[in-house]
C-alpha cells in the first residue's frame, strides 16, 4: 500500500516561507496524482493545490493563488509545497494525498477522498 510522508513543517512569522515535501518510500509517485490539503481546527479539510502525473495541469485554491507553488521531482519520488507569504490564516495541519482522479476532482470533490492514499499530517504554524 502507498504510504505517504510529509515532511518541512514548523513555526514560521507571518510573511515568512516554508517548503513542504511528500515522498513515498516503497511505490513511486509517477502514477498518481498528487494534492496537498490542510485543516485548521473547527474547520474541514480544503484542497489547497492539487497536480497531475506529468505536472501540466494544476489546481490552486484561491487563498493560496500566486503564493504557493506546487512541483514535482520525479528523480526524487517527491512533491514540494512551497509556500510564501504566509499568513497566520495558513496556520492548519497539512495533509499530502495521492489518488488517480482528475486534478480539479481531488482538491475539490471531498466525497473522493476517502479514495485517496493519505499522509500522516504535518503542522504548519504561522505566529509571530
Amino acid at each position: 500500500q502507498l504510504q505517504l510522508v510529509e515532511s518541512g513543517g514548523g513555526l514560521v512569522q507571518p510573511g515568512g516561507s516554508l517548503r513542504l515535501s511528500c515522498t513515498a518510500s516503497k511505490y513511486t509517485l509517477d502514477y498518481y496524482a498528487i494534492g496537498w490539503f490542510r485543516q485548521a481546527p473547527g474547520k474541514e479539510r480544503e484542497g489547497v493545490s492539487c497536480v497531475r502525473r506529468s505536472e501540466e495541469i494544476t489546481y490552486y485554491a484561491d487563498s493560496v493563488k500566486g503564493r504557493f507553488t506546487i512541483s514535482r521531482d520525479f528523480g526524487k519520488n517527491t512533491v514540494y509545497l512551497e509556500m510564501n507569504s504566509l499568513t497566520p490564516e495558513d496556520t492548519a495541519v497539512y495533509y499530502c494525498a495521492a489518488s488517480q482522479t482528475g486534478v480539479r476532482a481531488m482538491c475539490l470533490v471531498s466525497s473522493l477522498r476517502e479514495t485517496f492514499y493519505w499522509g500522516q499530517g504535518i503542522q504548519v504554524t504561522v505566529s509571530s
